[in-house]
Protein backbone atom coordinates (compact mmCIF):
# COMPACT_ATOMS: atom_id res chain seq x y z
CA UNK A 1 0.00 0.00 0.00
CA UNK A 2 2.96 2.30 0.50
CA UNK A 3 3.52 2.39 -3.28
CA UNK A 4 -0.02 3.66 -3.86
CA UNK A 5 0.47 6.38 -1.25
CA UNK A 6 3.68 7.51 -2.92
CA UNK A 7 2.07 7.35 -6.39
CA UNK A 8 -0.87 9.59 -5.48
CA UNK A 9 0.63 11.94 -2.89
CA UNK A 10 4.17 12.92 -3.92
CA UNK A 11 5.41 15.07 -6.77
CA UNK A 12 7.42 12.21 -8.25
CA UNK A 13 4.47 9.85 -8.00
CA UNK A 14 2.06 12.29 -9.64
CA UNK A 15 4.52 12.96 -12.46
CA UNK A 16 4.91 9.20 -12.97
CA UNK A 17 1.13 8.83 -13.05
CA UNK A 18 0.87 11.63 -15.61
CA UNK A 19 3.49 9.95 -17.82
CA UNK A 20 1.66 6.62 -17.59
CA UNK A 21 -1.66 8.23 -18.55
CA UNK A 22 -0.14 10.16 -21.47
CA UNK A 23 1.66 7.06 -22.74
CA UNK A 24 -1.52 4.96 -22.64
CA UNK A 25 -3.41 7.76 -24.37
CA UNK A 26 -0.81 7.95 -27.13
CA UNK A 27 -0.93 4.18 -27.54
CA UNK A 28 -4.71 4.24 -27.92
CA UNK A 29 -4.53 7.12 -30.41
CA UNK A 30 -1.88 5.43 -32.57
CA UNK A 31 -3.71 2.10 -32.48
CA UNK A 32 -6.89 3.77 -33.72
CA UNK A 33 -4.98 5.81 -36.31
CA UNK A 34 -3.09 2.83 -37.74
CA UNK A 35 -6.16 0.59 -37.88
CA UNK A 36 -8.15 3.31 -39.65
CA UNK A 37 -5.48 3.78 -42.29
CA UNK A 38 -5.01 0.04 -42.77
CA UNK A 39 -8.75 -0.31 -43.44
CA UNK A 40 -8.66 2.60 -45.89
CA UNK A 41 -5.66 1.15 -47.74
CA UNK A 42 -7.30 -2.26 -47.89
CA UNK A 43 -10.51 -0.79 -49.30
CA UNK A 44 -8.54 1.24 -51.84
CA UNK A 45 -6.57 -1.83 -52.95
CA UNK A 46 -9.78 -3.85 -53.32
CA UNK A 47 -11.38 -1.08 -55.37
CA UNK A 48 -8.32 -0.85 -57.62
CA UNK A 49 -8.30 -4.65 -58.08
CA UNK A 50 -12.00 -4.61 -58.99
CA UNK A 51 -11.37 -1.76 -61.42
CA UNK A 52 -8.48 -3.65 -63.03
CA UNK A 53 -10.65 -6.74 -63.58
CA UNK A 54 -13.17 -4.78 -65.66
Amino acid sequence: MNAMTVLFSTDVGLMSLAVIVVTLGMGAFYLRYFLKHMREDSARAAAEAAQARR
